[in-house]
């Protein structure tokens, strides 16, 4: 066994051992509230309200972890907590607000669509927690759970900030919703993030342009951050390509 793989058993194994801390989970917990919230809002069709909710509950997913890492109170407890409010906010949430903007009127296509949303979503959760130990950090496999959630609230959001008929856009909700799911469980290759090293100093157009984007997000929200999205959803399929055409080629020059 490599030492990279026995300090990963050994990581493994202290985390297990310890108890619950409560800043970390409090973040979860705010992520699942949010969720939840965004369930109940499209109940009572504040669909802008309920796609902002999971837009929020993105922001407090991605804090946890780093919280928990920050304060060196991980635990076997949290992980299993943050992927079970995952599944809340990111599979049956984004499904069940889609179902209700629009899905529910095309009958059997409107609640198929939703469930293999849901089922997509749940399958990508065991999948990414079995394979902790061997993936790639760099790497995710199959679109992240919260980047699908964002294509469909994202879809609905900016619909609805814009004034545009749903009946119009129904069947587009429809491919957002089943491409969304299809592409969690796919085998495609979607950049990580993990490596971006915040510590490290960085070029002065690289501020600009983090001061450009806010300026953006701050002027089209729904339009931006689904825009976002919907790059990043497209960039696994592009990286996938490359990533095989490079083989071929290594394999066709032996």
């Amino acid at each position: 066994m490599h030492d990279y793989d026995q300090e990963r058993v050994i990581l493994k194994n202290r985390i297990r051992r310890r108890g619950i801390y409560l800043l970390p989970n409090l973040f979860t917990t705010a992520a699942l509230f949010a969720g939840f919230y965004a369930i109940v809002q499209a109940m009572n069709l504040n669909f802008d309200q309920a796609s902002i909710a999971i837009f929020v509950a993105m922001v407090l997913d991605s804090l946890d972890g780093r919280v928990a890492r920050l304060t060196k109170t991980q635990s076997a407890f949290g992980a299993e907590f943050d992927s079970l409010a995952d599944m809340v906010s990111f599979g049956a949430a984004p499904a069940l607000v889609v179902y209700e903007w629009v899905l529910r009127d095309m009958g059997k296509w409107g609640w198929a669509a939703a469930f293999l949303y849901c089922a997509c979503a749940a399958l990508r959760l065991a999948r990414f927690n079995t394979m902790l130990d061997v993936a790639d950090k760099r790497w995710f496999t199959g679109i992240p759970s919260p980047a699908a959630a964002a294509l469909v609230a994202g879809c609905v959001w900016i619909v609805d900030d814009y004034g545009i008929d749903p009946e119009a856009m129904r069947w587009w909700a429809l491919f957002v919703t089943i491409f969304a799911g299809l592409t969690m469980v796919s085998n495609l290759k979607y950049w990580s993030f993990k490596t971006i090293n915040l510590k490290k100093s960085v070029p002065f157009v690289a501020i600009l342009l983090s001061v450009a984007v806010i300026v953006l997000l701050s002027l089209y929200p729904p339009l931006v951050l689904f825009g976002a999205f919907v790059a990043y959803a497209i960039s696994g399929y592009v990286v996938s390509a490359w990533l095989l055409l490079r083989r071929r080629r290594a394999g066709g020059a032996r």
